[in-house]
């Protein structure tokens, strides 16, 4: 009697779960497994469906760090207009709805991207590139998830490579951006090549080249020195202009620091702005002299050394002895961000600007993510360089390729486009004249007197 009891349940509990998972597969049309290089995009797409109404049907997908591996199973549900267009196709021949595209339109497809740099371990540059690439990996990796599927194919062009010779690979003529090259002789090449084939081009780091104005294929991250100063002097004077500029020569003969207050003084003339000059082995009372007692103090050094700025600090320290009422701010270079363990201390309590064109912050969540998720993918640290190569490699390819993707050849970089928080370099690109675009974007890192670290984007 047990025993029949116990077949009873098994045959009840049977037809239960039976008729739940016929319930269940009643909600969704079938699983489909996750075949190699699929990306959510490319799933929703072959099915006629959104990628809301896929995630929809597989919540996980909503998860933070989720991503789709092979042999995955995942629900593809009918389309929410499944039964509309069944109907249609028995009424009446079906009538495309879209505009035909062409396989040239990459707002439909991967995004085949082009790296050309040294990537080798034989040298700092290499190495540097290396690291450099496998953030553009990581990029690739996170747009995938978001259903943005890319092909990547990469060269090595050394300092010695003939470009020329990379060019006529015939999936070089196939990509719609190549990123690239690291040295200003290429540049030239590279660009023809690229109006030839309408393929964009983003140059990653600085070069010494004015192709840019004449190529609008060029994306160009960098600024040359002057351009850079010019900006950061425009900044500096929206900034202060309320103040007294104490600009301080530190005796240093290797600087190349005098570009920069050269611009800065120009600048100041041109306005009758009120700016003092000293010298960092004048005496106490000369120095004192330099700085006014009714407005605020902005002190600028023409060197970025870390041993001038360590005698700077001293001797500022000794005036506010003497004059505590003194009110001193400090501006500095993007070298001084490499100088924090060191001055930490005075950059908070001198109310330290130093202006960059890149900044990650220490304290940032996503920061330590990246981090985390760079060592368990190549089993190494990133190099301790201050710009850490593989992020700016994330950033800049993960603003392109979206970039790409959502505004296809209209896309320009301009500032809100793409809608994304960099990890450590801003973009935002602006057309120079008929030619190519250039990156805009500077900020200030801000080291306040309440000991807070605050970064303001222009």
């Amino acid at each position: 009697m047990k025993r029949l009891l116990r077949y009873f349940l098994l045959l009840t509990l049977a037809c239960f779960v039976a008729e739940t998972a016929t319930a269940q597969v009643q909600n969704y049309k079938e699983l489909h497994k996750v075949k190699r290089k699929e990306t959510i995009f490319g799933i929703a797409r072959e099915n006629g469906l959104t990628i809301e109404e896929l995630i929809k049907a597989n919540p996980e997908m909503n998860e933070p760090g989720y991503e789709l591996h092979k042999g995955d199973y995942i629900k593809i549900p009918f389309p929410s207009n499944h039964a509309a267009e069944a109907a249609s196709k028995t009424q009446q021949p079906q009538m495309p709805t879209k505009p035909v595209v062409t396989e040239r339109d990459m707002r439909n497809r991967e995004i085949r991207v082009g790296v050309m740099l040294p990537l080798h371990n034989e040298n700092g540059d290499g190495r540097r590139m290396a690291e450099y690439y496998r953030g553009v990996l990581m990029a690739c990796d996170s747009l995938r998830v978001g259903g943005i599927s890319t092909d990547i194919r990469a060269w090595n062009v050394t300092e010695q490579t003939d470009i020329q010779k990379i060019l006529k690979d015939p999936k070089a003529a196939e990509c719609d951006l190549i990123i690239g090259p690291l040295y200003s002789k290429q540049v030239k090449a590279l660009g023809t090549f690229a109006q030839a084939n309408d393929i964009r081009v983003l140059i990653p780091f600085s070069i010494n080249s004015d192709e840019v104005i004449n190529n609008g294929n060029l994306f160009q991250v960098f600024q040359n020195g002057n351009q850079t100063n010019q900006a950061y002097v425009f900044r500096f004077y929206q900034r202060f202009k309320d103040y007294h500029v104490v600009i301080i020569d530190c005796n240093d003969s290797t600087s190349t620091k005098g570009s920069f207050t050269t611009v800065l003084r120009r600048k100041l003339d041109q306005e009758s702005a009120s700016y003092s000059l000293t010298n960092l082995k004048s005496n106490e009372a000369k120095f004192k002299q330099s700085f006014s007692t009714t407005k605020h103090n902005v002190v600028v050094l023409n060197t970025s050394r870390s041993a001038e700025l360590n005698v700077a600090f001293a001797k500022l320290n000794g005036l506010l002895m003497t004059v505590p009422s003194l009110k001193i701010s400090m501006f500095g270079y993007p070298e001084w961000l490499m100088y924090i363990n060191k001055h930490l201390d005075n950059f908070y309590k001198f109310d330290t600007y130093i202006p960059s064109t890149y900044y990650m912050s220490p304290l940032s969540p996503r920061v330590e993510h990246f981090k985390k998720k760079y060592r368990w993918n190549f089993h190494q640290d990133m190099q301790p360089y201050h710009q850490r190569y593989a992020v700016t490699g994330f950033d800049q390819a993960y603003f392109m390729i979206k970039g790409l993707h959502m505004y296809g050849t209209k896309f320009t970089g301009a500032s809100g486009m793409v809608g994304y928080t960099p990890l450590q370099t801003p973009l935002h690109f602006e057309r120079i004249g008929n030619g190519g675009l250039q990156n805009r974007a500077i900020l200030f890192v801000h080291y306040t007197t309440d000991n807070r670290i605050e970064t303001i984007n222009f």
